[in-house]
C-alpha cells in the first residue's frame, strides 16, 4: 500500500487543486469526498471511487477495508496527519478522503416511476442552499431533483458538506429551464411554480398525480418561463413582516404537503 508523508507530493498538490477549483473537477471528471458517512453513501449510490486516502491517527486500515468491502478496484493510500490536515475541508475530522468520478446528470438518465414527485430548483447559486435542498429531497424520498439553469458546481465541497451526503442519495439532473420544461411535458408531469403573484395557496392543489414543484432563488424568485408554463402557480401564505423564506424551507413545506396527500390516498 502506498504511503505519503509530504504535502509537497504531486498527488497531494493535485488533490488540493481538485478540492479548490471547479475547473479542475470539470476537466478531470472527478471530485473529493470527505467523511465516512459521505463515502458510504457514495458507494451505495454507485459512484465509482478511484482512491481512498486515510490517516491512521483517526481511522484504521481495517475500518477502511470494512467500509469499502468488495470494491477491489479502489486504491488505498495511507497519509500522515500533516497531509490529511492539508487536504481536509471540514472542521470535524474522520481521517478519510476519497476521490470519486462524476456521474452524468442528464435528464435522459433519470429513472422515473409512473407517478413521480420531482423538485426543481431554478438557478440556485449558494452551495449551502443546494445542499439543504438535497437534504429536503432525501427526507421526503422524492423521485428526483432537477437543477434548472445551474449556477454552481454540483460537486463543490460545500454542496457535499451541506447536503451531508444527500448529493449521492438523490437522482439529480441539470439542464436549462427550456430543456426541463420540454422534458416535463413529454413525461406529462404537471408543473407547480412557487411564486408570489397570481398564485393559489399550495394546500388547495392536488399533487397526487405526476407533479414537479418548482422553486426559485430567494433574491429573484422564478423566471417568467416557469410562471407561464405551470399548471398552477402556488404560494405559501405568510403572516409576518416579510414575504420570503429560505428556499429549502419553502421546498420542504411544499414537498411534504404533496407527500401527505399521496400517503393519505393510499
Amino acid at each position: 500500500m502506498k504511503q505519503i508523508s509530504s504535502i509537497q507530493n504531486p498527488i497531494i498538490k493535485n488533490l488540493v487543486q481538485l478540492q479548490e477549483k471547479s475547473k479542475v473537477r470539470k476537466n478531470t471528471g472527478t471530485f473529493i469526498i470527505e467523511g465516512r458517512r459521505e463515502v458510504s453513501l457514495a458507494l451505495i449510490g454507485n459512484f465509482k471511487i478511484q482512491t481512498v486516502l486515510f490517516c491512521s491517527d483517526y481511522i484504521s486500515e481495517h475500518e477502511i477495508v470494512t467500509l469499502i468491502k468488495d470494491s477491489q478496484t479502489i486504491s488505498l493510500i495511507e497519509i500522515t496527519k500533516e497531509v490529511y490536515q492539508k487536504l481536509a475541508y471540514r472542521d470535524t475530522t474522520e481521517g478519510l478522503i476519497a476521490v470519486a468520478e462524476n456521474k452524468s446528470n442528464q435528464l435522459s438518465n433519470l429513472n422515473l416511476r409512473e407517478n413521480p414527485l420531482i423538485l426543481i430548483a431554478e438557478s440556485p447559486e449558494k452551495p449551502g442552499n443546494i445542499g439543504a435542498l438535497l437534504r429536503t429531497a432525501d427526507a421526503a424520498n422524492i423521485d428526483a431533483v432537477i437543477i434548472a439553469n445551474p449556477k454552481s458546481d454540483l460537486y463543490n465541497p460545500n454542496v457535499i458538506r451541506s447536503s451531508v451526503g444527500c448529493v449521492f442519495t438523490n437522482q439529480i439532473a441539470m439542464a436549462s429551464s427550456d430543456e426541463v420544461i420540454a422534458f416535463l411535458k413529454t413525461k406529462k408531469i404537471d408543473i407547480y411554480s412557487a411564486i408570489l403573484q397570481e398564485a393559489q395557496p399550495y394546500y388547495t392543489q392536488n399533487f397526487k398525480q405526476a407533479s414537479a414543484i418548482v422553486v426559485g432563488t430567494e433574491a429573484t424568485g422564478l423566471s417568467e418561463i416557469w410562471r407561464n408554463e405551470s399548471k398552477q402557480n402556488i404560494i405559501i401564505p405568510m403572516e409576518g413582516a416579510i414575504d420570503s423564506m429560505n428556499v429549502s424551507v419553502a421546498a420542504a413545506i411544499l414537498l411534504f404537503e404533496a407527500k401527505r396527500q399521496r400517503d393519505y390516498s393510499k
